[in-house]
């Protein structure tokens, strides 16, 4: 049954994604344009909430069905959704957005749920750190955030240049204040990726709990769904269980994940360490075939053979 409806739901445009959303509604559920960019899904269920927000893009980019991520919560563990979604790069910085999530705070939406929890992505998790700030005592679960693009406070950071066009200093506007009365909230971020890394610095307080996911770069969603467990992650932040002893426990899985040690490959090839590279590639090949892997083994083996440091466990280059 869970089968055929991810193959009836499937997604691979903007207009499959919204059908998708609205075919879960159910009879209390709606789903309203609230501008040009933005739509808002409401899929009612249980008394947990999981409110989200993705670049349509993004959601067709990450998940297996091309779907949000919070579907298959609403099915399998029966929490309530709402699902922002944005057709490009707004950052939801959006009057529209603004006046939906005040109806919301005055119609004390969120306290009719046992349990609230905002998850997003880059972009996405951006809006989901500034819109926690409506439902006090809630989780935050964000990945690469931007913590704003005010360009008075992020001239570092040249990446969006038609973000310096929206406003980040109105309502809604600094990201890690937003998140001082929430519950918890987690910051996943590549700490490789520098301007990523100085935007989850910026997230700080008793509250907070940043996670380090070395060689994800921005794509930390996608590997850890690629690897089963962006949901686990999700669940158990959402439920006060995600430790970070066990997030890096869980996080072994990567070891096999080819996105991942790909990363790790271009990583060590920039350092110039053909030890480290030999170790690596190794450990690859013993699970993996390879070719990439195997022609920097070889790269490996000859610049150690012709600094005679060849190690033993290592064969001669052919």
């Amino acid at each position: 049954m869970a089968e055929a409806m991810t193959q009836a739901r499937h997604a691979a445009s903007i207009e499959d994604v919204l059908e998708g959303l609205k075919s879960e509604l159910g009879p209390n559920g709606y789903q309203r344009i609230l501008d040009d960019h933005h739509t808002v899904s409401y899929v009612p269920r249980g008394p947990k909430l999981l409110v989200s927000f993705e670049k349509v893009q993004d959601t067709l980019d990450t998940t297996g069905d091309g779907m949000p991520l919070g579907l298959d919560f609403a099915d399998d563990k029966n929490w309530s959704v709402l699902h922002f979604t944005a057709d490009r790069d707004t950052w939801f910085r959006s009057e529209a957005v603004y006046a939906y999530l005040d109806d919301l705070v005055d119609e004390a939406f969120f306290e009719n749920f046992d349990q609230v929890t905002f998850y997003g992505t880059n972009m996405g998790g951006y809006a989901a750190a500034t819109f926690s700030v409506v439902a006090p005592g809630s989780t935050v679960i964000v990945m690469s955030p931007q913590a704003t693009l005010d360009a008075e406070l992020t001239e570092w950071d040249s990446r969006f240049p038609a973000a310096r066009m929206l406003d980040f200093t109105d309502r809604y506007g600094y990201a890690p204040d937003m998140i001082e009365g929430t519950r918890r909230a987690f910051i996943l971020y590549d700490p490789h990726a520098k301007l990523d890394c100085v935007h989850a610095t910026l997230f700080r307080g008793p509250n907070v709990t940043r996670l380090p996911c070395r060689f994800f770069e921005n794509q930390i969603a996608r590997t850890l769904f690629d690897i089963d467990l962006l949901h686990r992650v999700v669940e158990h932040a959402a439920e006060g269980r995600l430790t970070r002893s066990g997030f890096y426990h869980d996080l072994r899985r990567r070891r096999k994940h080819r996105r991942y040690l790909r990363h790790v490959l271009n990583h060590l090839e920039h350092l110039n360490r053909p030890y480290l590279m030999a170790l690596f590639c190794c450990h690859v090949l013993e699970w993996h075939d390879a070719p990439a892997f195997r022609r920097h083994l070889r790269q490996a083996q000859n610049q150690l053979a012709e600094r005679g440091r060849l190690p033993d466990w290592l064969p001669q280059p052919n």
